[in-house]
């Protein structure tokens, strides 16, 4: 069987920049960060106090009330960002073949919120007590099992959970569902709500944090020479991945062509990256090679970027080994600068936002690049957005457990093949 083009038709997202993707995106190219002192629950007594949260999101936009309390938070995000990208596609979910079109997400941890919230219930009040919700709320299918009974979608429907490559390897696998004829329609990326009170404790023991607490806004710095951490963030990015004459067919406006996908492991160590970024290179290479790519073709990397001392020199390491002297002529920015890393959800918003630099020929900034670090002596498009011609860009995602992920996607030409 002929491989078949797969595009992106709609995209959604939650994160700290906002629920709309339109107003995220003018918040990217403006260079504008989310990342603040935490609200949503008292973390005084934490070492780190800053997040990338979500502020005031009201799930009864996306649902009733009656429905939002049977979801933990991580599925509000979900919903919220998947009846998006399907309204914002102008896919017409009556008249789709329902078995043609499914949902595969990917999410880090799931429900911990929930699980919080009935620990303390079942320590103060009782096992009699604790709600019949619990399970159905806090398990990690729950997202796409929820946005498939929303839309009807009777096809594969599954969750990834590879840590923070989990959103990018559920990408790979619906554009290869839908590449080798499986479905015609897949909604695909991330949802992730751990920044609650143990969420935070254990990324703070694992010291893994920034804890530049009395400025939130400069926390996050990827590639930038004083980084001391990443930045725990939430929210959910979706895409609409469509087969292309089944897109055309409906004159659906089209933001990229998805080529290509790679994943490889380190097996190396549970939370440290391998140092010579040889997984990383690999999944690069890899994509391309799915993709039909050659490096040279290359303008834009859509960073891990996590803005740690060890990940960020890694993947410039594994940058340069995949694309070799080509990886001094490619734009590179993080995204997490401006969101923070959302785990499992990361790769669905950092995806959003390549499709969106394709379609709009622009390049978002790595913020708070202020000192360059020797180790990281690539072009990160710093702190201000960059007009650029762009024809193929990437997206990478390292996970905890070694795991690496990238999508390769492509300037939308109705007549390239």
């Amino acid at each position: 069987m002929s491989r078949r083009r797969v595009v992106v038709t709609g995209i959604g997202a939650v994160c700290c920049l906002g629920w709309e993707v339109p107003r995220i995106w003018e918040k990217m190219l403006r260079g504008e960060g989310g990342i603040e002192e935490i609200k949503n629950f008292d973390a005084s007594g934490h070492d780190v106090r800053i997040a990338g949260e979500v502020h005031d999101f009201d799930p009864t936009l996306w649902m009733d009330k009656r429905e939002a309390r049977r979801l933990d938070l991580y599925t509000q995000f979900a919903v919220a960002a998947g009846v998006q990208a399907v309204k914002e596609s102008g896919l017409e979910t009556d008249g789709l073949d329902p078995v043609r079109a499914g949902v595969v997400l990917g999410v880090g941890i799931g429900g911990l919120w929930e699980i919080e919230a009935q620990e303390k219930v079942l320590l103060e009040r009782g096992a009699g007590r604790v709600s019949p919700f619990l399970v159905p709320k806090l398990m990690p299918n729950a997202a796409p099992g929820e946005l498939a009974i929303r839309h009807g979608f009777e096809g594969p429907n599954y969750t990834v959970a590879s840590a923070c490559a989990s959103a990018t390897h559920a990408l790979g696998d619906a554009f290869w569902l839908v590449r080798d004829g499986k479905a015609d329609v897949m909604l695909s990326g991330g949802s992730e709500a751990a920044v609650t009170p143990l969420g935070l404790a254990g990324f703070c023991s694992l010291k893994a944090l920034s804890r530049r607490n009395d400025e939130p806004e400069k926390a996050s710095r990827p590639f930038d020479r004083n980084r001391d951490g990443f930045v725990l963030g939430e929210g959910a990015g979706i895409l609409v991945l469509e087969e292309l004459e089944h897109a055309k067919r409906r004159g659906a406006e089209i933001y990229a062509e998805f080529v290509g996908f790679g994943m490889t492991s380190d097996a190396h160590h549970i939370t440290a990256p391998e140092p010579s970024g040889k997984g990383p290179a690999r999944a690069m290479t890899d994509a391309l090679a799915d993709a039909g790519v050659s490096v040279e073709e290359v303008d834009y990397v859509n960073a891990h970027g996590t803005s740690t001392p060890l990940n960020d020199a890694m993947e410039t390491r594994a940058i340069k080994a995949a694309f070799g002297e080509h990886a001094r002529g490619m734009a590179i920015s993080s995204s997490k600068s401006m969101v923070g890393h959302m785990l499992g959800a990361s790769g669905g918003v950092e995806a959003g936002a390549t499709a969106l630099s394709l379609k709009y020929q622009v390049v978002p900034p790595t913020i708070n690049y202020e000192e360059p670090d020797p180790e990281c002596d690539l072009d990160y498009v710093p702190n201000e957005a960059r007009e650029a011609k762009l024809r193929v860009a990437m997206s990478n995602s390292f996970g905890f457990g070694g795991h690496n992920a990238t999508v390769v996607l492509r300037a939308f030409e109705d007549g390239s093949g």
